[in-house]
């Protein structure tokens, strides 16, 4: 009788600390790219985006150009499907940040996701972020990862 018992407990164990397994962010790149600066070979042949190896999430889907931050994450667990990522970014647009979210699987290992702000969401081409703050949280809201740039970080001023 206890046995099955105790089985149990270490499956739940296993369960909530797999979900709750922390991603690593390796970098955050951010920087403006071209809707040229996508096109590959294949996608003449196929009339389909060719992401290649990583994950394009866009604020605008039917835009391509845009001011992207390339994400590499790495998860020691399991794949996190409905991974959350919330993007909250301070354009030379104006002062007050503004928020973009993003929903995709993390799979496990290491992978990079190109998350981008694109058609009307970004000022101009030659414009850079000023601040910037990446959260990831799973799809029940536990927060598995955050990085921010300095800027983000710094006291106001009095």
């Amino acid at each position: 009788m206890r046995s099955p018992f105790v089985f149990l407990l270490a499956a739940i164990g296993l369960v909530l600390l797999a979900h709750a397994t922390p991603l690593n962010v390796i970098h955050v790149w951010p920087g403006y790219r071209t809707a040229e600066s996508f096109d590959r070979i294949s996608e003449y042949f196929s009339g389909q985006e060719n992401p290649g190896r990583q994950t394009i999430l866009r604020s605008q889907p039917a835009a391509r150009a845009g001011y992207y931050f390339l994400v590499r994450l790495e998860n020691p667990g399991t794949v996190v499907a409905g991974a959350v990522f919330d993007l909250h970014v301070i354009s030379p647009a104006s002062p007050a940040p503004r928020t973009f979210t993003f929903k995709a699987d993390v799979p496990p290992g290491s992978h990079a996701f190109s998350l981008g702000l694109t058609g009307g969401d970004w000022p101009a081409m030659k414009a850079s972020a000023v601040a910037w703050l990446l959260t990831v949280r799973a799809s029940d809201g536990t927060e598995l990862a955050r990085q921010q740039s300095f800027l983000w970080s710094m006291p106001d001023a009095k």
